[in-house]
């Protein structure tokens, strides 16, 4: 569920950039456009870096939500700047907009828009039913607020490259000691006692994984259309 969504999410940004510029014909207001819509993910994915270091007992500096045009054409939305420490808890700090991300999708998209009822019966087969879900779901109280919000996080949760630099040492580690512990004799107490809690942790994080994926794959099909059409009206060829 999560490797469709880092397809998912750069291709429905680059839909909404291209719609933009094609609106706009400038390229600092569409950099501001699309930061203002995703400012709230952005915010949170940034605050929750701060609070991890903060909890961690990690070293702050600059903190900036104001977006910046990179080099290559990229663009950074925010940033905050941590002091480099263990592997550890520069691992947690990297992780901390993910675990922020889907904690508000799980109260945003099952608390408040119940979307885990619709996957439910879209997983059983009940395709009508699913459709009935759907057409319903307007008639839920503030279904736009909350709708965008998910977007905007869900959008914006997944670490950035530098958000990762300690996970390939860190994961490396932890296969070494996982493989230590089977050959130890440990496998089969493993396979007793801790999977048990790892599976309704990792059945819950795929759930809002797929959530995310449904939100985006809603909004890609009609930025699509939009940039189609846009296109043709101006005449225009986008690669």
């Amino acid at each position: 569920m999560l490797l469709p969504l880092v397809w998912l999410q750069r291709l429905l940004h680059r839909e909404i950039q291209i719609v933009l510029f094609l609106l706009t014909r400038n390229k600092p207001l569409t950099i501001a456009l699309f930061s203002l819509l995703f400012f709230p993910g952005v915010f949170l994915h940034e605050l929750s870096h701060f609070l991890m270091a903060k909890l961690l007992g990690v070293r702050t500096g600059e903190f900036s939500v104001i977006p910046q045009a990179l080099g290559d054409g990229l663009l950074q939305l925010g940033y905050v700047e941590t002091e480099r420490t263990d592997i550890v808890r520069d691992s947690l700090i990297g992780l901390a907009p993910i675990i922020a991300g889907t904690a508000f999708i799980a109260y945003a998209g099952v608390a408040q828009l119940r979307l885990d009822a619709l996957w439910n019966v879209l997983r059983n087969g009940q395709v009508e039913l699913f459709w009935m879900g759907i057409r319903l779901l307007p008639a839920v109280p503030d279904f736009f607020l909350w709708f965008y919000l998910t977007f905007a996080v869900s959008s914006t949760m997944l670490p950035s490259d530098s958000d990762r630099h300690a996970w390939l040492p860190l994961g490396l580690w932890m296969i070494v000691l996982l493989l230590l512990a089977v050959f130890a004799g440990a496998g089969m107490w493993m396979l007793q006692n801790l999977a048990p809690l790892l599976d309704p942790l990792l059945r819950s994080a795929a759930l809002l994984f797929a959530l995310s994926n449904i939100v985006h794959i809603v909004l890609l099909i009609p930025f699509y259309g939009l940039r189609q059409f846009t296109a043709y009206l101006m005449q225009v060829t986008v690669h």
